[in-house]
């Protein structure tokens, strides 16, 4: 998954951690990724060091969006963090530990997912996701997570893929739901953020169960 990759209407679009790495500030932020008005528009891209500067542009717009459930924007507060987290990943995808991608909207960065962990040698992964207002209501996120785990399981042959989010982060879960993700249960107070600690939902999906619902 090197080059842009529409995310325009699927036809089985009936169908969040919130976004971003707990560590890094990565997990499933954001209020509203349901069916609505479309990806016409939309692209799928790697999101590189040199994007830093719009990256901090969209993150000041994302913040009161992700802040409420992952430190994820306050990783990038001006560009020298920016450009650390990118570098970040760019260091994973190098190491093949995990990728992240941004979703532009009419050719402005408006949110992203990404590889938050992925072991290759067990064949397990975990994705997450974030969004700006701008990209609420359109399934931008789900299109897009369902491009990865495609890749994953098609490409990379990863067994499971992870999702986890917060358990009152209802968003997120219904991301996971239309992705056909399992829910497989709960991490009682796993999550230390802001100084109180959250349950955390554990949803997936098995390479079999995915290669069948998209048969």
């Amino acid at each position: 998954m090197m080059f842009a990759i529409s995310l325009g209407d699927d036809a089985d679009d009936t169908n969040g951690r919130d976004s971003g790495e707990r560590g890094d500030g990565s997990g499933h932020a954001g209020r509203g990724d349901h069916g609505g008005r479309g990806g016409e528009g939309a692209e799928l891209r790697p999101l590189e060091v040199w994007h830093a500067e719009e990256f901090l542009a969209h993150m000041d717009r994302a913040r009161a969006l992700v802040d409420p459930w992952i430190p994820f924007a306050s990783f990038a507060t001006d560009a020298d963090s920016a450009r650390a987290l990118l570098l970040r990943y760019a260091e994973k995808r190098a190491n093949d530990t995990g990728r992240l991608y941004g979703i532009w909207l009419d050719g402005t960065l408006v949110g992203g997912v990404l590889f938050r962990i992925f072991e290759a040698d067990s064949g397990n992964c975990e994705i997450g996701c974030w969004l700006e207002p701008a990209g609420e209501g359109r399934g931008l996120v789900t299109r897009a997570a369902r491009k990865l785990i495609d890749w994953a399981v098609h490409e990379r042959g990863m067994h499971r893929v992870e999702w986890q989010a917060t358990s009152t982060n209802t968003r997120s879960i219904a991301v996971a739901r239309r992705l056909g993700m399992r829910r497989d249960g709960v991490l009682r107070q796993n999550y230390l953020y802001r100084g109180e600690r959250h349950d955390s939902e554990v949803w997936s999906v098995l390479a079999p169960e995915w290669r069948a619902r998209n048969a």
